[in-house]
Parts: C-alpha cells; sequence; structure tokens
C-alpha cells in the first residue's frame, strides 16, 4: 500500500464498517478486512482496477461518486475514506455532504496543488505542472478542481465538517506530522473530519 494508506488504516478503529470511494485495486479494504478485523465495500469505476479489487476479494461497486452516492443510506457506515478522489469528482461540496450523511466519520486524502514545486514550474516555465503527484498532461487529468490545503479546509467548514487531524504528506505520499508551511511545502495531506454535531436550543 501506499505510505498515506498506512497511515488512513491506523485511523480506522478495528471492526469498522468502511467505505472506500474510489478504492483502486483495493489495497486498503483487503489490508483492514486482514488486520483490523472491518468489514466495508469499495467503490470504482475503472474497469481494470475493479477487476484487481473483486480478484483480491474486496466487495465493490461499479458507482458513479458524482451522480450514485444516494445509493448509500444514512449511517450504513462508520468511516468513508477518499482517498485521491475529491479533486476528480465534478461537485466536491456535494460528495462530502454525501459523506457527512452516510458515517459520522470521514478520511480524505488529497492532492495539494500549491506545492512549491508546482508553484515554481507554472511561474518559471509558464507550464501547467507534471510531477510523479501529478503525471498527467493537462488534457488528460483526471483532476478537474484543483484546490490548496485552505482550500480544502474551508470547503470541509462550509460543508459542515470538523477537521479532527491534518498530516501534511511528503511527494511520495508519505506522512510529515511536524511540517510547517503545509501549504508551501506538502505535496498532499490527509485529513480525519467529523460531521458537526447539531445542538437544539
Amino acid at each position: 500500500m501506499r505510505p498515506d494508506l498506512d497511515l488512513v488504516a491506523s485511523w480506522i478503529a478495528p471492526g469498522s464498517r468502511v467505505l472506500d470511494l474510489g478504492c483502486g485495486d483495493g489495497a486498503l479494504l483487503a489490508h483492514l478486512t486482514a488486520k483490523r478485523q472491518c468489514t466495508g465495500t469499495g467503490v470504482e469505476i475503472d474497469e481494470s482496477a475493479l477487476l484487481q479489487a473483486v480478484r483480491s476479494g474486496v466487495p465493490v461497486w461499479a458507482v458513479d461518486v458524482d451522480s450514485e452516492l444516494h445509493l448509500f443510506g444514512d449511517d450504513s457506515y462508520d468511516v468513508v475514506v477518499l482517498s485521491q478522489t475529491l479533486q476528480q469528482t465534478r461537485r466536491p461540496d456535494e460528495v462530502l455532504q454525501h459523506l457527512a450523511r452516510i458515517a459520522p466519520l470521514s478520511i480524505l486524502a488529497v492532492p495539494n496543488f500549491a506545492y512549491w514545486r508546482h508553484r515554481a514550474v507554472l511561474a518559471l516555465r509558464g507550464r501547467m505542472p507534471m510531477s510523479p503527484e501529478l503525471p498527467y498532461p493537462w488534457y488528460r487529468t483526471p483532476n478537474i478542481h484543483l484546490s490548496t490545503l485552505p482550500d480544502i479546509e474551508d470547503l470541509l467548514a462550509a460543508t459542515g465538517l470538523v477537521v479532527q487531524r491534518r498530516v501534511p504528506l511528503d511527494v511520495e505520499h508519505r506522512a510529515q506530522p511536524g511540517m510547517r508551511a503545509a501549504n508551501l511545502l506538502a505535496a498532499g495531506a490527509v485529513y480525519l473530519v467529523q460531521r458537526a454535531q447539531v445542538t437544539c436550543a
């Protein structure tokens, strides 16, 4: 697994019901099932990744995150994972609203488009950056919403999600918990968020 998925797994309590949106080859769910006695479902629309997940024994649905999250009931899971997927959705705000409805806790891993190397390429070369963490040319990228870490945090707050933890990531998806100036120096981040509790007067 990628190092950030190890971090994600460490935040999920044993025995949890997990929904992994954009689960790829199912490595995270396979790990959670074997090592943390979790149950769960993966969601993936890329056919080759979906087949790989099925071959690994991971229950996976071919569901469109943009338009079919209504298929999952309120509080039907303990944790929703959305790793390197939010920026590929058409309406990230609506996806986050569904996450808050489906489970009390969510874990997001996101790229940071304000990372200094990306800024430097754009400033010095006048071209959209390509790098190991952004490997696609601009006309083929699945990333349709480019955001910084403060942008993500503002959207989380606007959607009623409260950040419990944030861990910056380096270019190899390794956790850098003590990093300062993360919006400049981090290639991405992992967030543990909780839906806001509604209190009655």
